[in-house]
């Protein structure tokens, strides 16, 4: 049986929380970040997106692209209740909930609670349930697997839907740009655009052997995303214990030439961190040598990290651990990963002294 999944995707979540309690910032570009020139940005209104204002960009940044952006401290304790309103909601029509986080989350009706055959219909009841308990809105992607209606939920937001049937899945990702797969980050993408690729469609005309040559294990996962094939299910179990990233080079590299791809991946680690608001202690390096031995080495902090300058130095120190005989090998894996995660009232208590 062909799955039916939904990803809803709040707008703008933290930041239209806050406009929702202070309506006398609507159209304005508001900012939701600590007032600190070392915080980042936690949410922005889509006002203050058209001054280029983002998500995990430093308030320094956001001052300069727009100095008179209003900013309000994040309050966790007020989203985490609003999350959970929307996740009631959610499971009126299914137990199988995927959370990515506070503000999104996959859904499989393919089977759900009211017995509705559309799973476009079932996305809409939602929206408007959501809206109608908390004045929020809220975008959703319709198709046949999770990787497919995690792009759509983007297709058409703010307060949209996107719907990818089984019959249209490979006219939808025909000219999609290769940077809208979830993952591909600047470095894949760079290397995307040296191999002559932009589209999806570039993409498909590639091989397996060929991907995999250039990109390692997730080129086999690249060609079934350009057939739009993706068998992963909705996973109910509880949330990740670690945020982790892996590179696998185009050629083995001696240990003296892996401080560059490990700068690299701290600040693509960093950038899921920021993403999903989950501060760690533990900061854990994998290494795998091209007889495929595996080598990690990991660094328990007395507090989380909470910039990415403590991630590339705890990264560093990491490497120096490696010791002598393994610094003979050649490398063909490097691998970060961010564990022990802090409660988020500590978080916040400890980002508001930054």
């Amino acid at each position: 049986m062909t799955r039916k999944i939904v990803h809803i995707d709040m707008d703008a979540f933290y930041a239209s929380v806050e406009l929702r309690e202070n309506p006398q910032l609507k159209g304005l570009p508001v900012v939701v970040a600590w007032d600190s020139i070392r915080s980042v940005i936690v949410a922005a209104s889509y006002e203050a997106r058209k001054y280029g204002l983002r998500s995990a960009m430093s308030v320094r940044r956001a001052r300069e692209l727009c100095p008179h952006a209003i900013y309000i401290s994040p309050n966790f304790t007020l989203y985490r209740d609003v999350s959970r309103q929307v996740r009631a909601i959610f499971q009126q029509y299914t137990d199988r909930i995927e959370p990515l986080s506070l503000d999104e989350a996959y859904l499989d009706v393919t089977q759900n609670h009211k017995g509705i055959a559309s799973a476009t219909e079932v996305a809409n009841r939602i929206r408007e349930e959501i809206f109608l308990q908390t004045s929020l809105t809220a975008s959703a992607g319709v198709a046949p697997n999770k990787f497919l209606a995690k792009i759509a939920s983007d297709w058409n937001k703010p307060n949209g839907i996107c719907v990818v049937p089984p019959s249209k899945v490979m006219a939808f990702l025909q000219d999609l740009p290769l940077e809208k797969i979830p993952g591909v980050g600047r470095v894949t993408l760079a290397k995307f655009h040296r191999l002559q690729m932009k589209t999806v469609a570039d993409l498909r005309l590639r091989s397996e052997w060929e991907l995999t040559h250039h990109f390692g294990r997730y080129g086999h996962r690249l060609y079934e995303l350009a057939r739009g094939i993706d068998l992963r299910e909705v996973d109910t179990n509880q949330e990740s214990q670690q945020i982790s990233t892996e590179t696998t080079f185009d050629r083995d590299l001696p240990y003296l030439q892996l401080q560059d791809p490990l700068d690299a991946i701290a600040r693509k680690l960093w950038d899921q961190v920021l993403r999903k608001r989950k501060f760690g202690r533990t900061v854990t390096l994998k290494l795998k040598s091209a007889s495929f031995r595996i080598v990690t080495r990991s660094q328990t902090y007395s507090s989380p990290i909470y910039s990415l300058d403590e991630v590339r130095q705890a990264a560093a120190s990491l490497l120096e651990r490696v010791e002598l005989d393994k610094r003979q090998s050649l490398y063909r894996l490097i691998g970060l990963g961010i564990s022990a995660f802090a409660d988020i009232d500590e978080v916040e208590a400890q980002l508001l002294l930054l």
